[in-house]
């Protein structure tokens, strides 16, 4: 799709690189100002907590233990956050629950410097972390089409891609890996926290006006808000709303679902027995996984860097379901690695498939789900996505135990690729790209799809 930046032309302008377009526009510039600081202070965390739990306890089952305390709440809390961001100000939303993370943080540093740091007090801050995050995350990734025009979506979803690996898998974990080693891990949960707080400073900066919705905008045959019946909707009733949403169209449900079963395939190996590979097999140090870490940050940055210029193929949804299933199967990458070079070759081409994937689906939510129900639809992408990832980093242990670290991982790379893969044969789930095939790309083309969404 081509789209027209004339509106954008300034000295040095962000029109002459297409990923930077929607950074003319002030408010998102301040969003994007404070996701990179908080993602840098996350990259951090990600080597810091990984270390901290194998030096309290040096087993896989620790760190899966400490993943299911931080994901039970998210998945508890998500489906509330959806519908409170809908509800409210989605930047107060975000603000509160950044808050709160890095008052959690606080704590955890101060106890780790002290010496007084226990599983159990780490896994009651994870609660505390994973419960703010099931409202940020949806109200985060419905903020975006508030601040932005909806033919700069996904230059936006590229640059949150492009910024997220850097920020997140390549730089915060490089440096966490380095401070970690040299100073301790006190220091990472401290920047981590201060992050958080720079976060809510661009939110309160922030002066976005709520984007008016037309009455029945998308939503085809009712949404069972209550309309017609002059009664505020109760936060149930908008929850039932969004689930009978995702429930009537294919392509929104059978990604979810196929997510949810990939999820409990590798998710939870991959987060527990990477470390410990790293840890106990290569007997390499934290500067190590951090540098698996970034290696895969820095293919997601190339791979951003390449959509945002040249857009996303007519067929979005097929592509997606494409590099998402060789995404998938490279997690086999970690069991087949022997030596931390193909660690860092199989980080890469997972991670860069993913940010493919990742950036398709983000735009198609943002393009075709109504604005009012926006919040709600991404709270069960997260809900359903991560649903299961509590199983399945507490079969992680046992089944590593029983198959081999390296047979656990390699399954789990080509099981989840075909579950992925099975998503695209679903009835219905190619209607959206069939569309897009059959309509002229230029204007109009928004409205028409929405319609046959």
């Amino acid at each position: 799709m081509q789209h027209s930046y004339e509106g954008l032309d300034r000295v040095g302008g962000f029109d002459r690189v297409r990923l930077f377009a929607p950074l003319a526009h002030r408010d998102y510039r301040l969003l994007v100002a404070g996701m990179s600081v908080s993602l840098l202070g996350d990259g951090l965390f990600l080597v810091a907590l990984a270390w901290q739990v194998y030096t309290l306890s040096n087993a896989p089952t620790a760190l899966a233990s400490v993943g299911i305390a931080m994901t039970i709440p998210t998945i508890v809390c998500l489906l509330i956050g959806g519908a409170v961001s809908d509800r409210y100000d989605r930047r107060i939303v975000m603000l509160c629950a950044d808050a709160v993370r890095a008052i959690g943080l606080v704590v955890l540093a101060i106890l780790s410097v002290t010496g007084h740091l226990r599983i159990w007090e780490l896994m009651a801050v994870a609660v505390a972390y994973g419960a703010a995050t099931a409202f940020f995350d949806p109200a985060s990734d419905a903020l975006v089409p508030e601040l932005v025009p909806a033919d700069l979506l996904a230059q936006a979803n590229s640059l949150d891609q492009l910024i997220r690996p850097l920020a997140l898998r390549l730089a915060g974990p490089a440096v966490g890996g380095l401070l970690v080693g040299a100073i301790g891990v006190a220091w990472a949960f401290e920047l981590d926290a201060a992050s958080f707080l720079i976060s809510a400073m661009t939110l309160l900066a922030m002066s976005p006006a709520r984007r008016a919705i037309a009455d029945g905008e998308g939503e085809g045959e009712g949404d069972g808000e209550g309309e017609g019946d002059g009664a505020e909707p109760s936060v149930r009733r908008e929850v039932m709303a969004g689930l009978r949403y995702v429930r009537s169209h294919a392509w929104l449900w059978a990604t979810l679902v196929s997510a949810a079963i990939a999820y409990l395939l590798f998710m939870g190996p991959t987060e527990v027995l990477l470390p410990f590979i790293v840890k106990n097999r290569l007997s390499d140090g934290a500067g190590a996984l951090g540098l698996v870490f970034a290696a895969g940050g820095l293919g997601s940055l190339l791979c951003a860097i390449v959509i945002g210029q040249r857009g996303l193929p007519r067929r979005s949804l097929t592509f997606m379901y494409i590099v998402w299933t060789l995404a998938t199967l490279s997690i086999a990458g970690y069991g087949l690695a022997s030596q931390l070079w193909g660690l860092m070759a199989a980080s890469v081409a997972f991670n860069t498939l993913e940010t493919a994937g990742t950036i398709a689906w983000a735009t198609a939510k943002q393009r075709f789900v109504p604005a009012r129900l926006l919040g709600r639809v991404s709270s069960l992408d997260w809900l359903i996505s991560i649903g299961l990832l509590p199983v399945s980093f507490a079969i992680t242990g046992p089944v590593s135990a029983a198959l081999g670290i390296r047979t656990t991982l390699i399954g789990a790379g080509v099981l989840g690729a075909a579950v992925t893969f099975a998503a695209l044969l679903v009835p219905g789930v190619r209607q959206m790209d069939d569309a897009a095939a059959a309509r002229p790309a230029p204007a109009g083309t928004e409205a028409g799809l929405r319609a046959a969404a």
